[in-house]
């Protein structure tokens, strides 16, 4: 009865709804690289934090459903937003399209695209798994497109 109870709750979960809270995608000057980065690094030791409590606590002989589901749910979350952020920021917003015929901007605008497409894999991964690599990973990732980025 328990374990239905504890399923059902995690489909009850993942059904609903999630707001988003990236960016508004008005050019209001309010959001800046530093704390959309800073964000993203928090994101990432959520995830991480998650990831261990969740193996933690799979592993207890008593296991505690509603916690694992709401450390499950927590790390989901986290993944969620450094998705958002970003699309709808660095994507959307912050990395531009180069001006035809300029090879070195060409180059650097593909080396940012795949950087940002990585994050957003590694974080999906962060979403299926709950291997602390992929934190790592995402971590490592976050920071080397920090210093593409940067180096505009």
């Amino acid at each position: 009865m328990r374990v239905a109870v504890s399923i059902i709750a995690v489909f009850a979960i993942l059904l609903t709804p999630q707001i988003a809270f990236a960016h508004c995608e008005i050019p209001c000057g309010i959001y800046g690289d530093d704390g959309r980065f800073a964000a993203m690094l928090e994101d990432v030791q959520t995830i991480e934090k998650s990831m261990k409590l969740i193996n933690e606590l799979s592993t207890a002989t008593e296991k505690n459903m509603n916690q694992i589901v709401r450390w499950v749910t927590n790390k989901e979350v986290h993944a969620d937003k450094i998705r958002e952020v970003v699309a709808q920021y660095f994507l959307a917003q912050r990395v531009k399209e180069p001006a035809k015929g300029d090879a070195a901007a060409e180059k650097d605008y593909h080396a940012k695209l795949s950087a940002l497409h990585q994050i957003i894999r590694t974080a999906m991964k962060c979403k299926q798994t709950t291997d602390v690599a992929n934190a790592r990973q995402i971590h490592d990732q976050v920071h080397a497109f920090r210093k593409l980025y940067q180096a505009k």
